[in-house]
């Protein structure tokens, strides 16, 4: 049993016999003490004091002076006001440490039958264009709290919506067609989605010259793009897939498999997967039916155009489109029938959607609609707002020179892992293939570590350069703590020594420290799932290694010469190093064996 659940148990019992309270011992949360007093543990015990009829600081007396008198992990106790500060006898974390060290998947809940399921969305590409810099902080927080969700003792589905049709996807099927001269991913030797977001951007700069050569026969902005002959054609194309014409069905279906291609392999060196993937094809004809069925029920109504929108005023909101006077669909249709889908091939009880907080009115909308056409789940869906993420001005602009993308970004990221791990000597000695997988692992590593460490919620700025340093809050120097840890055990295997026997050892301070940090570990997990936050995680492995580097640095190892001690330093180094990977793997994140 962990430490806070031996001090909770204990405080129940106080106060069953001091005050014939009836506390629930998973109620009462231990908190780490505060650096400035004397403690390892804080009791809140205000919740108390008017059943105990007493000042807070006498019930947090009375409290610990039952503790000390009847818990023998208590050593003494100080109380300031309303918080009571335990410090713990000093041998008991010996066997605080070897309840962690004995605990298999130590702070990871496994999941039952009867455990709730999640469904988490993210990634939601467009098929005209390749994954960009805001995907790729999309595509690791949700995976990240999918991770986190399952290790709380969630079931969970990974999902993906892809939009694969719209107006969007038919620029890209136009310019092809027009100026493509037959160009596939092979004659030209691009990744798919990199090609097809070529066509895109070819596409924007001819409508861009036709909306100008308009208004420069006199007619405004505005007049121009309705007249666009460019853009009318692609809205007649998107008319003709809805009508399923063969021609246009059959050129977005090859262009639409090259950019999947594209995807997967974006999405396999990333590092995150899906257990289900969606389509918007798939589904917006299901959300057309739900809106038509709302028409019918007066959920929405028809104007005179033969545009369907829903009323939402009485609600806060305003109008909302979600059939075209020309019958096709919005992004709200095809969420409300991909919705549909979701809970008819999953007993869900949580959706959540991870996407940016530009759309954070988009999902108010969502589930108010959603509730009104008699899903009951409607209202308690979660849209896991996540803030913008932009690089410093003029740092590795993509090929367009408005958005990085992710395959150019990863490629920087590794490129210059390789080049500073080089400088500073951590590639000495490994060959060829192992010096490119720590670049990789390292590259990454910094990429994934720098955007999850952030709160969010919070709009940031990627500093590339700044990721990748071996000292601070990155994951570089995470990383290359935990090869540290590595190398010191395989030390210890060499010299024979593979078990731990610390039996009769007193902790020092350091080691205290350090062993309570880890005791935490299981705590953070549950906080980072509650507050659906990798952050969380981030910042706790970060300190979890700062303290070890310290400990590692105060606290010889294999010098020491009482074996009892070493043994313990090498206890508490090999379940660092395990916290540490688990901790990492939560956010994504490889650690390597050798640095």
């Amino acid at each position: 049993m962990s430490i806070d659940r031996i001090i909770a148990q204990a405080v129940a019992h106080a106060l069953k016999e001091l005050y014939n309270i009836d506390a629930d011992a998973a109620g009462i949360v231990p908190e780490t003490t505060k650096k400035e007093f004397e403690g390892n543990l804080t009791i809140i015990v205000f919740p108390w004091v008017k059943t105990a009829r007493k000042a807070p600081a006498m019930v947090g007396k009375e409290i610990g002076d039952w503790l000390v008198e009847n818990e023998p992990a208590v050593s003494r106790y100080n109380v300031i006001n309303g918080f009571l500060n335990i410090v713990i006898e000093p041998g008991f974390w010996c066997s605080v440490l070897k309840h962690i060290e004995d605990t298999p998947n130590y702070g990871i809940t496994e999941a039952t039958a009867d455990s709730p399921l999640y469904m988490v969305e993210y990634s939601s590409p467009n098929t005209n264009k390749p994954l960009h810099l805001g995907h790729v902080r999309n595509n690791l927080l949700g995976f990240s709290l999918s991770e986190i969700l399952k290790a709380c003792g969630n079931r969970v589905v990974k999902t993906n919506i892809v939009n694969d049709r719209g107006i969007h996807i038919c620029k890209s099927m136009l310019a092809w067609k027009k100026w493509g001269e037959g160009a596939t991913p092979e004659s030209t030797g691009k990744k798919g989605d990199h090609l097809i977001g070529d066509f895109y951007v070819l596409f924007d700069k001819h409508f861009k010259a036709e909306v100008n050569e308009l208004m420069a026969k006199g007619m405004t902005e505005d007049e121009a793009k309705a007249a666009s002959p460019l853009m009318n054609e692609a809205r007649e194309m998107l008319v003709r897939w809805e009508q399923k014409d063969p021609e246009i069905r059959g050129l977005w279906e090859m262009m639409n498999s090259w950019v999947y291609a594209g995807f997967d392999e974006t999405y396999k060196r990333m590092g995150v997967d899906f257990d289900k993937i969606y389509y918007e094809s798939q589904t917006y004809l299901e959300g057309k039916e739900k809106v038509l069925e709302g028409l019918e029920k007066g959920i929405m109504y028809r104007k005179e155009d033969g545009s369907v929108w829903a009323d939402l005023t009485a609600d806060g909101l305003d109008h909302k489109l979600l059939l075209r006077a020309d019958g096709t669909s919005v992004y709200m249709t095809q969420d409300i029938g991909t919705a549909k889908l979701r809970y008819a091939d999953y007993p869900i009880d949580k959706m959540v959607y991870v996407v940016g907080n530009e759309q954070n009115y988009h999902f108010q909308v969502l589930s108010l609609l959603l509730d009104k056409l008699g899903f009951k789940w409607g209202k308690d869906l979660v849209h896991f707002s996540y803030g913008m993420v932009e690089l410093p001005e003029g740092k590795m602009k993509s090929r367009e020179g408005t958005v990085v993308d992710a395959d150019d970004l990863m490629d920087e990221m590794v490129g210059t892992a390789r080049e500073v791990s080089r400088e500073l000597g951590k590639l000495d000695g490994l060959t060829e293939a192992e010096a490119e997988e720590i670049a990789e692992t390292v590259g990454l590593g910094a990429l994934k570590y720098f955007l999850l460490k952030v709160d969010p919620r919070k709009n940031m700025t990627f500093n590339p350069k700044e990721s990748i340093d071996f000292n601070g809050n990155t994951g570089p120097f995470i990383q290359y703590t935990y090869a540290r840890i590595r190398s010191v055990l395989r030390k210890a295997a060499e010299q024979g020594i593979t078990a731990f026997d610390y039996t009769g050892v007193t902790p020092n301070e350091k080691e205290i420290a350090l062993i309570q940090t880890l005791a935490d570990f299981p705590a953070t997990v549950a906080d980072a799932g509650k507050k659906f936050s990798p952050s969380v995680i981030a910042n706790y492995v970060y300190e979890l290694v700062k303290q070890y580097n310290q400990f590692y640095h105060d606290c010889p190892i294999m010098r020491e010469e009482n074996a009892a001690v070493r043994a313990l330093r090498l206890a508490l180094s090999e379940v660092t190093a395990s916290v540490i990977a688990s901790g990492m793997a939560l956010l994504g994140i490889r650690v390597p064996e050798r640095m």
